[in-house]
């Protein structure tokens, strides 16, 4: 099973990020935490590595719907959308698909809520 959804971009790097963002927003997501892997590992680990960051997404109503119904259910959240450069101009956009994430835990309460957070995901990624 495919665990997430991705779409590859014409686009610079900065760029991506940006329309990344506004896509996230337009479907009622803030971005919680922001990671830029090439720099953490260039400062941890002395090694270069292709431009790639992980933004940690979240739907605040969805997830507080989602907490309720599953307490533990943090441990699985924010949702994460990676931005990675892939060529010259060219950018992939994936993001998590929480369904497929969510379907070890025994809740059909939760199934709904993780398709409906699938479906925004989804249109973030078309919408790009």
């Amino acid at each position: 099973m495919k665990y997430y959804t991705e779409k590859i971009i014409k686009s610079d790097f900065d760029s991506a990020i940006t329309k990344t963002q506004e896509a996230l927003k337009n479907e009622g997501f803030g971005v919680l935490s922001e990671i830029k892997i090439n720099e953490k590992l260039k400062e941890k680990l002395g090694v270069e590595f292709r431009k790639y960051t992980i933004l940690g997404a979240c739907n605040p109503p969805l997830a507080h719907e989602a907490l309720q119904t599953e307490n533990k259910i943090g441990t699985m959240l924010p949702c994460n959308v990676i931005v990675q450069e892939i060529g010259d101009n060219e950018v992939e956009v994936a993001a998590i698909d929480p369904f497929a994430s969510m379907q070890v835990v025994d809740n059909e309460e939760l199934s709904r809520i993780a398709k409906e957070v699938k479906e925004k995901l989804d249109t973030v990624i078309e919408n790009l």
